[in-house]
């Protein structure tokens, strides 16, 4: 599918309500388990898309409209540990939901052009980037994050569905890295 600004604004305004309304009120059993050793809760994910909005995201598609040549910085991607220690889960999704407001807010007042989201910008590790590809890849992030959630939920009833086990694969695939 071709990129389309809109439609990937479309997206993005609905990861917060989504990542809401699939932990919201659940108990930490649910929000806080993971796959096991080097894999991420859903608490987790949601403070790395919090650091990416804080981050990565927006600052990256500024240095790309400035036409910095400088590498982005490096994200980190481990970097929700420290900065959500200590806060709710409530906390989180409404720093989530403001941060991902402010941002797509700013990217509509761009008014953004096909030559703009073929400017450049430079990644650290895969070089020269087009703004086009980062919006896509923010999408694409986000989904893969909310799949991310989802299965670590689906998974903590591995042991508890019996026979239907085989017939789900989102309790055996492979875990892809957090």
């Amino acid at each position: 599918m071709e990129f389309r600004l809109d439609d990937a604004v479309d997206v993005l305004s609905r990861t917060p309500a989504t990542v809401r309304r699939l932990l919201e009120d659940l108990p930490q059993r649910w929000t806080h388990a993971n796959e096991g050793p080097e894999s991420w809760s859903p608490f987790d994910v949601l403070g790395h898309l919090i650091h990416g909005e804080r981050t990565d995201w927006p600052g990256r598609a500024r240095m790309i409209l400035a036409g910095e040549q400088r590498s982005f910085p490096p994200f980190d991607r481990f970097a929700m540990f420290e900065a959500s220690r200590g806060k709710s889960l409530d906390e989180l999704l409404d720093t989530f939901e403001e941060l991902r407001s402010d941002n797509l807010r700013e990217l509509e007042g761009l008014d953004l052009t096909d030559d703009d989201l073929d400017k450049t910008g430079r990644h650290p590790d895969f070089g020269r980037v087009t703004l086009r590809q980062l919006l896509a890849t923010w999408v694409a992030h986000d989904l893969g994050h909310v799949a991310q959630i989802a299965r670590t939920m689906a998974r903590q009833y591995g042991d508890e569905v019996g026979p239907w086990y085989e017939y789900l694969p989102v309790l055996h695939r492979r875990k892809e890295p957090a």
